[in-house]
C-alpha cells in the first residue's frame, strides 16, 4: 500500500510576534498612560482620556523594536533605517567623514530614507564590522526629506570597516519633529550586520553612502527594512530600476 502521506523532513513555521517596546521608550509609555488615566479620573472618560489612550497606543507603537532577520552573504549591504528611499545621488563624503577612520576620497552614491513617525524608529548597521568613527553634529531641524537636512539638520555619523578593510558610512539626521539622537555603539565596537546601532526619536532620515563600484538594489519610492532590505553588494555596479503601480 503506497502512503499519501508527504515526505522528508517537515518545514518549519515561524508565527507572528507582537514587537516589544524598546527600553527607550517605556517612560514614555509610562508618561502617556500616567496623563490618560489622569483625564479619565478628572473627567470621567471624557473624549480627551480617549484621545490620550490613542496617544499611548502611538507612542508604543513608535518605540516597537521588532526582531528581523537578516541576509547572510559578502558584500550585502543592507538597510540601516525602515521608511521610503526617498533620494539617491552622487555625492562627495561630508568633511566629518574625510577625516582619520572615515571615508577616502571620491564619489559615493548615497541612498536616502526617510522615517515617518509611523516607521520603526531603530536603527542597525549595514555590515559587519568594527565601528572606526562617530561623529555628533548639532544643527537645526528642518523636514528630513529635504536635501539641504544632510547639511544642516543635527545628525550623528558612524563609520565600519569590514574585515576586508571597507568602509561604509551612514548618518542618523534628525526631522521636523526629532529632538533627539541617541546611539547605542562606540567608537571601537564590534557589530553585526543589522545590529542595533541607534534611534532617533519621533521622525527623520538615514543616509547610507556606497563606495564606487557599488550600485544601489533599490529604487526612489521602494520602502526599506532595516536589517532586512539588500541597498546593494560591494563591488557589484548592476542597479535596479523601478516602476510605481
Amino acid at each position: 500500500m503506497t502512503s499519501l502521506e508527504p515526505q522528508g523532513v517537515p518545514t518549519p513555521t515561524v508565527k507572528y510576534r507582537t514587537p516589544s517596546v524598546h527600553p527607550e521608550g517605556i517612560k514614555f509609555v509610562v508618561i502617556a498612560a500616567a496623563i490618560t488615566a489622569a483625564l479619565w479620573w478628572l473627567f470621567d472618560w471624557d473624549v480627551f482620556g480617549w484621545l490620550m489612550a490613542g496617544i499611548t497606543l502611538w507612542v508604543a507603537a513608535f518605540f516597537r523594536d521588532p526582531i528581523r532577520v537578516t541576509p547572510q552573504g559578502p558584500g550585502l549591504i543592507v538597510s540601516p533605517a525602515d521608511g521610503l528611499v526617498c533620494q539617491i545621488a552622487e555625492v562627495e563624503p561630508p568633511r566629518q567623514l574625510a577625516a582619520d577612520n572615515g571615508l577616502a576620497p571620491g564619489r559615493y552614491t548615497r541612498v536616502s530614507i526617510f522615517m515617518s513617525v509611523f516607521d520603526v524608529h531603530i536603527n542597525r548597521s549595514p555590515i559587519a564590522g568594527t565601528v572606526r568613527r562617530i561623529v555628533y553634529v548639532p544643527g537645526k531641524f528642518v523636514n528630513a526629506d529635504l536635501d539641504k537636512a544632510s547639511e544642516d539638520n543635527e545628525r550623528q555619523y558612524f563609520v565600519v570597516e569590514t574585515a576586508e578593510g571597507v568602509r561604509i558610512a551612514f548618518t542618523q539626521i534628525a526631522g521636523l519633529v526629532a529632538r533627539r539622537i541617541m546611539r547605542f555603539v562606540k567608537e571601537g565596537d564590534t557589530v553585526a550586520a543589522g545590529a542595533r546601532v541607534g534611534l532617533i526619536r519621533f521622525g527623520s532620515r538615514v543616509d547610507v553612502f556606497l563606495p564606487a563600484g557599488t550600485a544601489p538594489t533599490v529604487a526612489l519610492g521602494q520602502r526599506a527594512i532595516a536589517g532586512e532590505t539588500i541597498l546593494g553588494r560591494l563591488g557589484s555596479g548592476e542597479s535596479t530600476i523601478g516602476i510605481s503601480q
